[in-house]
């Protein structure tokens, strides 16, 4: 199974429609948006025929993201929790560096997927791998935004900047 992982889209319609060309390019089964939309506008594009899974993001202040994102998939409110063809994964926005910790640190989790920082990271700490696709460029992180994608049977994990 292909997972395609995005974060911090932030209204921007341009790079949310380069993520979901670049998903539809790899054929993604499924995609995960570790938060910030803002608006429900931006997560609408991603009806797609993939399975679509969201967290709750700082910036997210529209509750009516949630009914609309639970009209074509999943939302799963602060934090969540998957089983993607049988690989556990907790999906986190990031807002607290110490709860990615404690997800990454406590051992129930394949990987801990999470956003917030807008910087890309791969990192595996004692079998669990922590991956943050990154977000739209900012001044303390001013590389340009990437998605990355979770082969969940080889486990390879693929960053493709748009």
């Amino acid at each position: 199974m292909h997972v395609g992982i995005v974060s911090d889209t932030h209204d921007d319609t341009d790079l949310v429609a380069a993520a979901i060309e670049q998903f539809d390019a790899v054929g993604v089964d499924a995609v995960v948006h570790c938060g910030d939309f803002v608006a429900p506008f931006s997560a609408a594009p991603f009806e797609r025929a993939f399975d679509f899974y969201a967290v709750r993001g700082n910036n997210d202040g529209e509750w009516a993201l949630a009914a609309q994102i639970d009209e074509f998939g999943t939302y799963l409110g602060e934090m969540g929790e998957l089983t993607l063809d049988g690989v556990e994964v907790a999906v986190y926005h990031g807002t607290s560096p110490a709860i990615v910790d404690a997800l990454v640190g406590c051992g129930n989790y394949d990987y801990v997927l999470h956003g917030h920082t807008h910087e890309r990271v791969l990192e595996e700490h004692g079998g669990t791998v922590r991956i943050n696709p990154g977000g739209i460029p900012i001044e303390a992180a001013p590389e340009p935004l990437h998605v990355a994608v979770l082969d969940t049977e080889s486990g390879e994990i693929e960053f493709h900047r748009l």
